[in-house]
């Protein structure tokens, strides 16, 4: 994908962390195709160059920090480099995460509970307070990544995840009305099942099967993650200037029966 500086996002800077691969990767080449300029986290700092590589082949402009959502330092540094790097913060897309352990919630450890929380959860309200802060005189947007699984019960052996995705629907919902007299956007994207490393991996381990996988969304096809990253794109743009609060399921119709 061609960076466009006429596009949807052009002019704008945009922070994506899990930037290193899936969504997180697919979505920075399409926030830079569509003119932003992108500052990319990850705690894989080898993928995240190779994310920076892609945008940069394609024309665009990316910076990548090495960053561990759960650590505050850590999470104010990132947003820090944005401006540093690019002159502003205009929007931000929160969606590094990890699925934990796939077992029954009986055989699950305090550990994975901690771990899973700790990104899915607490990394995204850091993330937020970070970005709040920095936004706060110029308004934004705000996507925060969380799930089909952040809408309804999900039986794989995932509980902490399933947690975890509901919480960032209601602290997106409880953000949104916080801040929006400063003009701050704050909305949730519930991606379905989308061919990731982590879906790879479930599938591996025997959670699901690729049939399964399928079937569990009315499109009977799995999703690409650069169409969850078009969503984010698109909340993030000027054209959903309206729409706050929202937990946007982009999951082949799975949520709608």
């Amino acid at each position: 994908m061609e960076s466009d500086k006429s596009g949807l996002l052009a002019g704008k800077t945009a922070l994506i962390t899990g930037a290193s691969s899936g969504i997180g990767r697919a979505a920075a080449q399409v926030f830079s195709a569509h003119g932003a300029q992108v500052l990319l986290a990850d705690i894989d700092s080898k993928g995240g160059q190779k994310t920076v590589e892609l945008v940069e082949r394609a024309g665009g402009r990316a910076h990548f920090i090495t960053t561990d959502v759960r650590q505050p330092d850590e999470v104010a540094a990132m947003v820090e480099a944005a401006v540093t790097h690019f002159g502003r913060l205009d929007c931000a897309f929160n969606n590094a995460g990890i699925d934990g352990q796939i077992k029954p919630l009986a055989e699950s450890t305090m550990e994975n509970w901690q771990d899973v929380i700790g990104v899915n959860l607490t990394g995204v309200w850091l993330c937020m307070r970070a970005e709040i802060r920095q936004m706060s005189a110029t308004g934004g947007a705000i996507v925060n990544t969380s799930s089909l699984a952040g809408l309804v019960g999900v039986g794989l052996g995932i509980s902490a995840y399933v947690a975890a995705k509901h919480g960032v629907v209601g602290l997106t919902r409880a953000a949104a009305l916080e801040c929006a007299s400063q003009e701050i956007r704050v909305n949730a994207i519930c991606p379905g099942v989308v061919r990731t490393p982590m879906l790879d991996e479930a599938i591996r381990l025997g959670a699901l099967s690729e049939e399964q996988a399928r079937a569990m969304q009315p499109l009977d096809r799995i999703g690409r993650p650069d169409e969850i990253g078009q969503a984010a794109a698109w909340l993030c743009s000027d054209h959903a200037s309206f729409i706050t609060g929202q937990a946007l399921a982009a999951d082949g119709g799975a949520t709608a029966g």
